[in-house]
Parts: structure tokens; sequence; C-alpha cells
């Protein structure tokens, strides 16, 4: 009897289990969103703005490092956009940052108000020694075949600083003017850290005490089928990005002749060590940028999705198990390891003396510089392995709020150019301009206006980097409407 009644007990309970996350479930909808009413614009010329971009990609302007680079392209690039340009260069105010990167500032009729920021790159990734010729197009070429513009910077990032100065231009044509005062930064070295460009620009602001509404770089974009089970198209807006650290790991040991060798020597305690780290990964968890995304896009998937998004205090570590099994999931959900150098021997007879490598962290919010380093410590547990950082290191950005003026502008923006996707808050995995920046706003976003389908994302930064004509003009629309919802 009391079995039966134990039995009943818990059929109950699971009954309202089951009842309870069902529920949670079904009420789970899409929130309506008022996007307001359409903005006008003013037209462009759409064959001469796909001219000047198509002569910006002709110009190499490469990141220069000690093996990579010309500053003369960056020189370069300054006289074309003030060719493109004239009224941009005649009414704001143009500044040059350590030579090479710009800022402008056009005032707005209201001192008063706080202005916005709008960030980009110049600098470009160099393409690869070898595969030139895996390009249908030549990558410094600007060629426009088929409604598609080629070279690299088409996606990263040269469509923002052009598509935000063609927006500039016309909007001034147009007499159009600003309440709030709107900035330009375009550092010059991104992909290289911006710590020349983006870091020395933020500085010169704080010092003139300046303090932004919003700031808007690139980092998202519209993704189109990246998510299984959610059909519609997906802008994707970055409200933090992860930190950043190189750890150096160096260890000494005896050397000697190879045909003696030790089962301490360098190589053997570093090759442990990266072993230990990629097998023991810094823990998952949903939460911050991630929880929010995930929440977002939990109301356009499928109910067996959608079950276990609105459940999330229970299926969470079921959940973290199936997205760090992928790794652009895992890069959501943990802080990430992946060793990137290791160097150690002179000659195939002789054990070294030392060995070095270098590990690279994507650090999740809520973890930190610090607390990487320990763990890489405690991981490794051999004292005699040097940990360090390597040159720069930072902590992830404090994710910015989704219920300001700004990103409510923003996300009417994208809603009026893009009407079919869903808006999503997320994590930026990678590193923009934009952490130079972030202590000084209110909220700081990261999103380009161009559409990237799954094949596409590997032209960022790989071969065959290109835009397409329609998408282009696409993007200058939208940063008209951007700048005007947004320096009301």
């Amino acid at each position: 009897m009391l079995r039966r009644r134990w039995v009943r007990w818990v059929l109950g309970a699971l009954g309202v289990l089951v009842g309870v996350l069902v529920v949670r479930a079904l009420v789970m909808t899409p929130e309506a969103f008022d996007a307001g009413e359409p903005v006008s614009v003013p037209a462009v010329d759409g064959d001469a703005a796909v001219g000047r971009l198509a002569k910006a990609l002709q110009i190499p302007t490469v990141s220069v490092t000690e093996t990579h680079g010309d500053p003369e392209t960056f020189r370069q690039l300054h006289r074309h956009l003030e060719i493109s340009f004239p009224l941009v260069h005649e009414r704001l105010t143009r500044s040059t940052v350590n030579e090479h990167s710009l800022l402008f500032e056009w005032r707005g009729t209201d001192p008063a108000l706080p202005p916005i920021l709008l960030l980009a790159h110049m600098d470009v990734v160099p393409v690869e020694p070898g595969t030139e010729g895996d390009w249908d197009q030549p990558p410094f070429s600007g060629a426009v075949v088929d409604g598609e513009i080629w070279g690299r910077g088409a996606l990263d990032d040269k469509t923002a600083v052009m598509g935000i100065l063609e927006a500039v231009e016309s909007l001034l044509a147009s007499g159009f003017a600003p309440q709030r005062t709107v900035m330009l930064a375009f550092g010059h070295d991104e992909e290289v850290g911006g710590r020349d460009g983006a870091q020395s620009i933020a500085a010169k602001l704080e010092r003139e005490g300046k303090r932004f509404a919003t700031i808007i770089d690139e980092g998202g974009a519209v993704a189109q089928g990246s998510l299984p089970g959610v059909e519609a198209p997906v802008a994707f807006v970055g409200i933090a990005e992860k930190g950043y650290a190189s750890l150096e790991l160096t260890v000494a040991a005896e050397g000697g002749h190879s045909s003696m060798p030790s089962p301490k020597g360098a190589i053997a305690r570093l090759g442990r060590a990266m072993r230990l780290l990629d097998d023991h990964q810094m823990a998952g968890r949903i939460d911050g940028p991630t929880r929010v995304m995930i929440e977002a896009l939990g109301p356009h998937m499928p109910f067996a999705m959608r079950l276990g998004v609105a459940n999330l205090w229970l299926f969470e570590r079921a959940l973290v198990a199936v997205m760090t099994s992928q790794p652009p999931s895992a890069a959501s959900v943990r802080t990430t390891t992946a060793p990137t150098i290791i160097e150690a021997g002179s000659a195939d007879n002789v054990i070294p003396q030392r060995a070095r490598a270098v590990v690279n962290f994507r650090i999740l919010p809520g973890d930190t510089v610090d607390s990487v380093v320990e763990h890489a410590q405690a991981v490794i547990g051999d004292r005699g392995i040097e940990v360090k950082c390597l040159n720069h290191c930072w902590n992830p950005s404090e994710p910015s709020p989704i219920d300001t003026p700004g990103f409510t502008a923003l996300e009417r923006t994208i809603k009026h150019t893009f009407p079919d996707a869903v808006v999503a808050p997320y994590l930026v995995v990678g590193a923009t301009d934009a952490h130079h920046y972030q202590h000084l706003a209110d909220g700081t976003y990261r999103f380009l206006p161009i559409v990237m389908r799954d094949d596409e994302r590997s032209r960022l930064h790989g071969t065959g980097e290109r835009t397409t004509v329609e998408g282009y003009l696409q993007a200058i629309r939208f940063y008209q409407e951007l700048i005007i919802r947004s320096a009301k």
C-alpha cells in the first residue's frame, strides 16, 4: 500500500513538472516590437558609391607590422576619402591620430546632448602567400563582377568605413543637421589589437571629457541559416565581447644527447602541459549575453527546442553539453583554449634545454585574465613551467544594456532594413576596436549591416572575400537611417 502511494506521488509530481515545463514553453512566444515609422533617407548614386568602395579595396591597407603592411597605403586611402567625400571634409572636423587613424566630428545643434560614435577600421589582414591564385578575382582588384564587389576588406571592414561616409555625405548634401553630435572613428590597426589606433583615439576622447550616448562598431551581422530550427534570418547584435589572453609557457630542463633521453625533458614536460590544458577546458555555462541571445531566439525555435530554452533552470547542463560539442557554439558558453605556437630544439640529435609554447584563451564574461592564469597553473601542476601573459591581455567587456534609446534606435533600423530578421543580442567571441571605447558610453553595440550565410563566413580573413552590390547599398541606407534615428 505504501509503495503504491509513493508511486502515485512520484507520478503526480512528474505530471506537475511536465505540465510546468510545457506551459513555460507554450507561453514563450515572440514579443511584439514597434519598429516605428519608416525614415525617409536621401537618394545615393549607387554606381558611384560602388565605384568608390571598389577604389578603396584596391588600396592594400594591410595592418603594419614587422613583416606586413606599408604605411603609405593608409595615406593613399586618406587621399581617396578626401576626394570621394568633399562635404564630409569641408563640414566635419577631421583629426589624424598616430598618423594613420582618423577621427571626424559632426557637431550637433544641441551641444547638451551626449554624442554618438560610429566605429570602423581601415586596415585589413594580409592575403596568405600562395593563395592568391585561389581567388576568382585578384584580392586587391576591387573588381565588380556579376553584382559582387571583390577584394580584401569588402566584408572586414571597408564596407563599414565607406558606408558610413557615404551616409554622412548624402545627409550633408540633403541639408540634414543632427541634434546631437555624431563622431566617426576609423582605426588603422584593429586586426593587430588596435593599440595605436582605437586605443589612442579613445584616450584622446577621454582626455577631452567625451561621454557618448551610444557607440556602434562592427561585430555581428544578419546570419542566414546559422541556427538549427530557426528559419528566420537572425540579426546578431554584440552587446559584449570576450576577453583575450595569450599565455606563454616556458620550461627549462637538462639537455643532452638524444641517445640518452630523460622522461623529464623540456619538450616532454611542455607537451604534457599542453595536453592537460586541452583535456581540462574551463567550465561552460549559459549566462550573460549568451543567455540573453538564447532567450531571444527561443520563441522562434521548434517546440522541442523551445522546451529546453524555456526551462534553462532544468536543462542548462544538457544544453551546455550540446553547445560545447561544436566549436562555434562552444565559444559562446566557455573560455576557449587554443594552443597556437610551440618552439623547441635546434638539431634532431640534441635534447633542447628550453621549450616554449603559446596558448590563446578567449575569455568568457565572468572569467578574468587572472582566473585564466590560475586555471592554467593549476591544471599544469608543474611549478617548473613558467606561465605568464604574453604582450597585452584584457578582460571581457561588461555587457551593455538593451533597454537604452541607442539600442532601440539600432533595433528599429535593423527591422526596417532587414524586415524578416529576428534581432538577438549576443556575445562577440572575437575582438573588435569597441573594447577600447566601451568605458566611454552608456551602451556599446557591435553590428555590421550585411547578410552572411554559413558558407560565406570563411571569406572573412580567407579566400574570395567579397560583398554584393545590393548588400552594400543596403548598408548605406542602414547607416543613413541609423544616424537620423540616433542623432535626435
